[in-house]
């Protein structure tokens, strides 16, 4: 099973990382599915917004609640991110050929049972290489889902791309 995660270290690293790469590997000619996220600064806003970014080239949703510059809770938009997890779901039926599949987080919904968790799941049954960011809250859910077939990659844009080359079907 090609199977990896980038363990979340600092705010926004690995999101910047998966887009990055994502970029690349689609300028390569790679046959990309799933989401990236992209943080936007909005102004006189505390906090950034989220947006996810659907592969190779789709819509964009915005998956953060506007809750107030005081908020401490979740700012997740679950409905967005539903609508994003349908996008990509929709992009697969019209595509047989995907090289990778690229998740920017197991998140919180994720962990849960919810979002991009049986997607992930249905890539790996049908030998799709998955590779997805997980943060310390949601590591252990991770594990209990991966149950010892993910790798975890160090977050360093030259092995993950490396391991990308090495573990996917993308072109030579």
């Amino acid at each position: 099973m090609k199977f990896a995660f980038i363990a979340v270290q600092e705010r926004g690293q690995v999101d910047h990382l998966l887009a990055e790469l994502a970029n690349r590997l689609i300028a390569e000619g790679a046959r990309l599915a799933g989401v990236v996220q992209i943080n936007a600064e909005r102004a006189g806003a505390r906090h950034c917004d989220m947006l996810v970014k659907v592969l190779p080239n789709g819509s964009l949703f915005d998956i953060s609640q506007k809750l107030g510059n005081e908020s401490r809770g979740c700012r997740l938009d679950v409905g967005a991110l539903e609508q994003a997890v349908a996008s990509v779901q929709a992009s697969l039926e019209n595509s047989s050929d995907i090289d990778l599949l690229i998740i920017n987080k197991f998140g919180k919904h994720e962990a849960i049972g919810r979002g991009f968790r049986d997607l992930i799941a249905e890539m790996l049954l049908r030998g799709i290489p998955v590779l997805l960011g997980v943060n310390r809250l949601n590591r252990p859910a991770f594990e209990e889902f991966a149950d010892g077939a993910a790798i975890e990659l160090a977050a360093d844009e030259a092995a993950i791309y490396q391991w990308c080359r090495d573990n996917s079907l993308l072109p030579a």
